[in-house]
């Protein structure tokens, strides 16, 4: 059957094009938000991809298989494949094949364990599990008896789930899951969360600064959208913002409503001054309550916010973690993992311990180029909240924005060391390529009614254009103290231009930032650019601009377009200007704000 009108194609490889001038283009790009991952969404169609990950994320919030192909059937142009149907169907059924459900506490040499039970209904799955070289470590296979200390832990289960049962320690609970994700058997989580030591945390209704302050109704959803009904299966999970959409204020929000002791985990110090600086500025807590956690002051409060390297840093690399104990020497009610995306492989093993109180993760983007996305699945829960960047550009939540790729050719003088070098060397000269100090130097004059951030990957490179432009610089080896200053300075325009290497690409607040020059990268790190450009999207009055400078005919051309992979599925378009002299620059000022899909 063929419907025109109807703005879907499902193809058979499991991607759908979303025609976006059909009709019912909006109703259908938000019935396919719980189950499917937007790709792309140039300007005419938008590539969604069915996957297990985005089906399991689905089923673990309620959305059935059904509702699936019911939505695709309902919006279809063409007929929906029958084999994308039946994969629909064996996919999402494998979420909930696997309960994970409390268990006993068992004392042995006087030592209490606590005990969950993993049953499953199917004698395959559970015989499969059995056999399995990893994931038999960690199970051992249960037997109920008639003792009444045994069968109250049964009175939920089917006579399936009592035959086919595992029994773990709690301590195990992360680890099992994560483990059994990847072999294709995602856990469904019913084992209860528990609270930790009570906090009244209360949102403000004005600002330190007399200001009226309210939480805006995406992120008052966002929270509802994790806390649920407060039953098994809720309270933890991944909400998917854009930079400048407030995700601090979403994780304020939840704190509110938890009322617990929160452990915060954040990218650096200066992220961890502004969490502090925003709760004391936006709820009833005092700075009696909040606790700095870092390298330079280890305290911990009510409120603790701490850094990730902190957590990861130990004194002999084959060594402990002395700070990990961190996670376990306040009663934590609710831990809340900013930029949850840049989780660090250690700290993944904590989280995979940390399993029974609530925990949110915050994140622009989800992307990692380590394919680690399935971690943050398993350990600190499904994507429960995503909202497009491009709908909240619209509703002017966030800046808008216009991306400008400026392509420079390579001096003659290095294409010979070009021409004779590696792949990596190469990427580094184009980098490095001597035009776009000239360039800088021409934008940052072009606009000087904006607040600049320039922007990149060597830090040679940077001090030369710091010392060019007689702007301060950032870097890893800036002192926090000399950071935090420069910072204000910018913030308060002080300084009007700051150069910064790759440590302000995360959870740095500059609102009044409005243009950033983009000068090397991280070879082809979609993540990075995605963190780049969210650091000019703070709402404002006027139009964001974000250059990035690229050597043309080179291999920094080739990772600078994988780079641009996500910001293009967001709805974001590059501008390319080739550079011949500064001049080219001036078809910016003849033009409006372009209109991206």
């Amino acid at each position: 059957m063929v419907n025109p009108e109807n703005p879907l194609i499902v193809q058979s490889d499991k991607t759908l094009l979303l025609d976006v001038h059909a009709p019912l283009a909006e109703e259908c790009r938000n019935a396919l938000i719980p189950f499917a991952e937007l790709i792309r969404s140039p300007e005419h169609l938008h590539t969604y991809q069915l996957s297990p990950l985005s089906l399991w994320n689905a089923a673990s919030a309620g959305f059935t298989w059904k509702d699936a192909v019911g939505v695709l059937q309902k919006y279809a142009r063409y007929d929906v494949p029958e084999s994308v149907c039946v994969w629909i169907e064996e996919t999402s059924s494998r979420f909930g094949k696997l309960r994970l459900v409390p268990g006993p506490v068992i004392t042995e040499n006087e030592i209490k364990t606590e005990y969950l039970f993993l049953v499953t209904d199917s004698p395959y799955v559970h015989k499969e599990l059995t056999v399995h070289p990893v994931i038999k470590k960690h199970l051992v296979p249960y037997t109920f008896t008639q003792s009444p200390e045994t069968l109250k832990y049964a009175e939920n289960l089917t006579p399936n789930e009592k035959r086919f049962c595992f029994i773990l320690p709690i301590t195990d609970r992360g680890t099992v899951k994560q483990n059994l994700l990847q072999i294709g058997w995602p856990v469904k989580d019913e084992v209860p969360l528990v609270d930790g030591t009570p906090l009244d945390v209360q949102l403000k209704t004005e600002n330190s600064a007399g200001k009226k302050f309210e939480v805006r109704d995406y992120q008052k959803k966002a929270a509802d959208a994790l806390l649920g009904n407060g039953g098994p299966g809720t309270g933890y999970g991944t909400i998917v913002l854009p930079c400048g959409a407030g995700k601090t204020v979403v994780g304020m929000e939840i704190m509110s409503r938890i009322k617990n002791n929160t452990l915060i985990l954040t990218t650096n110090i200066s992220a961890v001054h502004q969490w502090i600086n925003e709760l004391i500025d936006k709820t009833n807590l005092s700075p009696d309550d909040i606790a700095e956690y870092t390298g330079e002051n280890k305290t911990i409060k009510p409120v603790t916010v701490a850094t990730y390297q902190i957590l990861t840093w130990r004194p002999d690399k084959t060594g402990p973690y002395p700070h990990f104990s961190l996670f376990r020497e306040n009663n934590w009610g609710l831990v809340i993992y900013d930029e949850v995306h840049m989780l660090p492989a250690p700290v993944f093993r904590v989280v995979a311990e940390l399993q029974a109180v609530h925990r949110v993760g915050l994140t622009a983007t989800l992307v990692r180029e380590d394919g680690c996305e399935g971690y943050v699945f398993s350990l600190v829960g499904p994507k429960r909240y995503d909202v497009p960047w491009k709908e909240l550009e619209r509703s002017d939540w966030i800046a808008h924005a216009e991306c400008v790729e400026v392509r420079l050719d390579l001096p003659e003088e290095s294409l010979l060391k070009y021409s004779a070098a590696t792949q990596r060397e190469k990427f580094k000269i184009a980098s490095l390529n001597s035009m776009k100090y000239r360039v800088v130097k021409e934008l940052v004059e072009k606009y000087p009614e904006d607040k600049i951030l320039v922007i990149g990957q060597y830090l040679d490179q940077l001090d030369e254009i710091a010392k060019l432009l007689g702007a301060p610089i950032i870097t890893g080896k800036t002192p926090n103290s000399e950071r935090d200053k420069i910072y204000s300075d910018f913030r308060s325009s002080v300084i009007r231009v700051l150069v910064v290497s790759k440590v302000a690409n995360f959870a740095i607040d500059l609102p009044d930032a409005s243009l950033a020059i983009q000068v090397s990268g991280t070879f082809g790190s979609r993540q990075e650019e995605a963190q780049r450009l969210g650091r000019i999207l703070r709402p404002k009055e006027k139009t964001s601009r974000f250059f990035t400078l690229i050597t043309r005919n080179t291999v920094e051309e080739d990772f600078g377009n994988n780079r641009q992979k996500f910001l293009a599925e967001q709805g974001y378009s590059y501008r390319i200007i080739r550079y011949n002299d500064s001049s080219d620059f001036d078809q910016l000022d003849d033009s409006p704000l372009l209109e991206w899909s």
